[in-house]
């Protein structure tokens, strides 16, 4: 496990539960997750669901995807996809929204590791660098990854060479970032 990533992704994970309690006096809310089991579930209202972060249970790794494309995923992927069960959460980076990308629950992890197989094999058949996907951009056409080759975090368009660097680690991307609700 890489402690920096893990670290990083915590501190962000409380400053964003605590934005929330602070703003709404509650746990973060998601209506997107309403009715689709997870560890961090607390409790529903409505068509909402109430989460907490818990810890990941399941082995420590993306492995399926190292299997699956014959490739050495850098260990902040590995320890960012495995630390932690939580909603995805909003965020801003250098004045740009996003939406950090967590797993949910046992069966999200398992639909996550084939969404990262499916973006290295496009990736593979134009002949791009591999980039592990871990938020999303309000352009659908925009990820921000990490560069497998470097490990640094990247503004990506899908299908194209197009990428600007943001961060030296993931550790680095993620301490810069601020919550937004």
């Amino acid at each position: 496990m890489d402690q920096q990533t893990a670290d990083a992704l915590h501190a962000f994970t409380q400053r964003y539960c605590d934005a929330w309690q602070r703003t709404y006096g509650s746990l973060p809310r998601s209506e997107e997750l309403y009715g689709i089991p997870s560890p961090c579930q607390v409790s529903t209202t409505g068509e909402a669901v109430y989460w907490q972060p818990q810890a990941f249970d399941g082995e420590q790794n993306v492995n399926g995807v190292e299997r699956a494309m014959d490739i050495v995923v850098q260990q902040p992927i590995h320890t960012y996809y495995t630390t932690q069960y939580a909603g995805d959460m909003q965020a801003l980076f250098m004045g740009e929204p996003l939406m950090l990308l967590q797993v949910w629950s046992p069966e999200d992890f398992r639909r996550v590791q084939e969404n990262l197989i499916g973006h290295l094999v496009t990736q593979k058949r134009l002949k791009l660098s591999p980039t592990l996907f871990i938020a999303t951009l309000d352009s659908e056409l925009d990820v921000i990854s990490v560069c497998n080759v470097t490990g640094e975090v990247v503004k990506e368009t899908l299908g194209t060479r197009n990428r600007l660097p943001l961060a030296s680690s993931l550790a680095s991307f993620l301490t810069q970032l601020e919550p937004i609700l």
